[in-house]
């Protein structure tokens, strides 16, 4: 069946954000793009708990470049400014933090999608062809969701493209090791388990290009927490690929 993609992925900041980073407020970027950020940029042009989105490789176009920011996130914690308690004004609703984001992005990404067989409810839905013809309509249209690059401060545009054209700043070096990193998380809809897992990996990248393993051969996994999968009906909270292929 046709279920194969590429496309150019491009965006003036990125923020993949590295865990590590993350404990004491502030953000660090991961000079390459995780799985998961590619993931979600795939479910933002189309997706359906029918299939499951697989990205296979990753091509690093120009050169990786950081920036520092600083922001004011939103307290989640602590005292809030309140109307009816005055002390409560004393405190600011907003933090003092330190991002470093990537610079001036670009990538060219393939990916494929495969029927989700955890969910048989769903079999009819399994139409090979119709969903293909709407991922490559919303791929020229820029997605149908908007796209960012890791968080929704990073805005980011995609279009089609074939996978290999286009000089990229590292088609000349053989390997970079990045070390271990995140890969993806793994949630009950796409393993049939009542859990959500965190998945690392070794990221090499190999004449600028990333190949991804596929996620249930990441050689690193954690237990996160307990989850249920949300459940789906045609007709009742999810339309028919039909119905979809008309919108």
């Amino acid at each position: 069946m046709k279920n194969s993609i590429s496309f150019r992925l491009w965006g003036r900041h990125a923020l993949f954000t590295d865990p590590v980073t993350r404990i004491g407020g502030e953000k660090c970027s991961y000079h390459l793009p995780t799985y998961e950020a590619i993931k979600g940029v795939l479910k933002s042009i189309y997706w359906k708990p029918t299939l499951i989105w697989h990205v296979d490789k990753v091509r690093v176009i120009k050169l990786l470049r950081t920036q520092t920011k600083g922001v004011k996130p939103v307290k989640y914690h602590g005292i809030y400014p309140s109307d009816k308690d005055s002390l409560k004004k004393q405190v600011s609703f907003h933090d003092l933090a330190i991002y470093t984001f990537l610079q001036d992005v670009e990538y060219q990404v393939q990916a494929h999608f495969e029927w989700n067989e955890h969910r048989p409810e769903l079999a009819k839905d399994r139409i090979d062809g119709k969903h293909y013809s709407i991922v490559q309509r919303m791929l020229e249209r820029g997605g149908r969701q908007d796209i960012f690059l890791g968080t929704r401060d990073c805005q980011a545009y995609v279009e089609p493209c074939e996978f290999g054209t286009e000089k990229g700043a590292y088609d000349d070096i053989d390997e970079l090791a990045f070390g271990l990193m995140f890969h993806s998380f793994a949630y009950p809809d796409e393993t049939g388990i009542d859990e959500l897992h965190s998945r690392f990996w070794h990221a090499t990248m190999k004449k600028g290009i990333l190949e991804f393993p596929r996620p249930e051969n990441c050689p690193v996994s954690r237990f996160v927490r307990p989850m249920r999968r949300k459940p789906f009906g045609i007709g009742s909270n999810l339309l028919a690929v039909e119905d979809e292929e008309n919108r």
